[in-house]
């Protein structure tokens, strides 16, 4: 049975009711940059990419005055919103076409409305699957993506012997809704672990990069230096990424006292810098050691390389693994904890999202594992020329830039000067380039990109084109 509303004191559910669209004006507008995207071939796109396409009809869209400040409270007079995309392209509500290279917010892995997903998801409603349910009654396609996601971490075991071996990474904690959570997760664990081992070293390490982001909660904010003055009993050491004598120093200085050394393998957070292999073998080493735990934080590497996991490629293994952002590609929020057995002491409610057992999207998730274990060589092709491109722009201009960031698809531009990256930045959205820069820290001065891998050479070359224009010709500096 279906409740619907009666009919004598609510209208039916519809766009226009729902977002006060009187004169049908937003509907109409949504519909027709529908059509044109759909209508137009990527090459007509990038042609038209920083224009405003007058063509289009004009609407009335929803301002921002209830936001935050932070979000733009302010901005209440035509803002460049979202208003619908396709691929690697999205309409702004003031109609302008922007080519997107930060992949929504590092997150719509195969871009906007990709066309095999929306059939995967319009097939799952079709067969019955939910969209939510309760975690001790996961559907199918939930606990499929635990097995895949075991699979992936352990290419050709022999998955009934690895089950029992509770050193290797066969365990997933996947009700979680948040790259936050799975983190959390992970430094509850690395805590547990401590207390049941080393109760009587004295308080718990968390040895951490510089310039790392774990999330949102306030330990993980701790772990970046907010909050210090309410936590007692524990204690962070921060280090330099890259920089092995300290990171021996600091493990021979704390030795059991060490909790856990959890890092990023590209820190966006910090101008996408790439931890170096030999320094994360390192860091498996010193956990060995010392007892403690290491963690692979991949909610931003994780789903954008062949391998999925970004981890794979760096010859070591970490008794944790972090992901999440990717691994639907935008449709819902989902992430996940793969640990080794012998890891699992949290109890059932100890890390869990109301939302995070949602089987519609472990079944767009598989689509997006899928798609990306087909599409394997263009990935790895794909990023390898495109971050190519990007160093040959760091020589073509020494004097602006001191070299490219990152690895594959996550990729930026180091500028020596932060005026330049906020300059070069400004002038790229003017452009119709949507990039991020940081350079809100003391030193950062990086323009940063993370393409949707539907990413092709056409595309790349555009835009790369347009940086290269751009660092040319200097506008911000006339």
């Amino acid at each position: 049975m279906v409740l619907q509303s009666r009919s004598d004191q609510f209208a039916p559910l519809s766009f226009a009711s729902l977002m006060a669209d009187v004169s049908g004006d937003m509907g109409h507008a949504l519909a027709q940059a529908k059509a044109f995207l759909e209508a137009s071939s990527s090459c007509d796109l990038l042609a038209a990419v920083g224009q405003e396409l007058s063509d289009l009809p004009e609407a009335r869209f929803p301002d921002k005055r209830w936001f935050q400040r932070s979000y733009g409270r302010s901005v209440t007079d035509a803002p460049e919103d979202f208003m619908v995309g396709r691929g690697l392209f999205y309409l702004t509500e003031q109609r302008r076409l922007f080519l997107d290279c930060t992949a929504g917010h590092y997150q719509m892995t195969w871009g906007y409305d990709h066309p095999e997903l929306r059939a995967l998801l319009l097939d799952g409603i079709a067969r019955g699957i939910v969209w939510d349910n309760h975690s001790n009654i996961p559907a199918a396609p939930v606990k499929r993506l635990a097995a895949k996601l075991i699979e992936l971490a352990n290419p050709g075991a022999d998955l009934d012997l690895l089950q029992s071996d509770g050193r290797r990474l066969n365990t997933v904690l996947l009700g979680i809704a948040t790259g936050t959570v799975a983190c959390g997760a992970a430094l509850k664990i690395m805590l547990g672990i401590y207390r049941r081992r080393k109760r009587g070293a004295g308080p718990p390490v968390f040895v951490i990069l510089d310039g790392n982001y774990h999330g949102t909660d306030v330990l993980a904010q701790r772990l970046r230096g907010m909050w210090s003055e309410y936590f007692a009993n524990l204690e962070v050491s921060t280090v330099q990424p890259n920089a092995p004598e300290e990171l021996e120093t600091t493990f021979a200085r704390f030795g059991e006292r060490v909790a856990g050394f959890m890092a990023e393998p590209i820190m966006m957070n910090r101008e996408a810098l790439s931890v170096e292999p030999e320094y994360l073998q390192l860091a498996r080493r010193l956990c060995d050691e010392t007892g403690a735990l290491m963690a692979v934080d991949e909610i931003q590497t994780g789903f954008w390389f062949p391998e999925v996991m970004q981890w794979r490629r760096l010859d070591f293994e970490p008794d944790l693994v972090v992901l999440g952002k990717g691994m639907t590609s935008g449709l819902h929020p989902l992430s996940a904890l793969l640990y080794r057995g012998e890891l699992d002491h949290l109890e059932q409610y100890d890390a869990i999202s109301t939302n995070g057992n949602a089987a519609l999207a472990a079944y767009l998730a598989l689509g997006c594992i899928a798609l990306i274990e087909h599409n394997a060589a263009h990935i790895e092709e794909m990023g390898r020329y495109y971050h190519e491109q990007l160093w040959a722009l760091a020589a073509e201009f020494p004097d602006l830039l001191v070299e490219a960031r990152g690895e594959g698809y996550l990729s930026g531009l180091k500028f020596a000067r932060v005026e330049d990256a906020l300059g070069f930045h400004k002038a790229a959205l003017a452009r119709g380039l949507w990039l991020r820069v940081h350079a809100y820290h003391p030193g950062h001065s990086t323009v940063l990109s993370k393409f949707a891998l539907v990413l092709d050479r056409e595309t790349a070359d555009f835009a790369v084109g347009a940086m290269r224009e751009i660092l040319r010709v200097r506008p911000w500096r006339q």
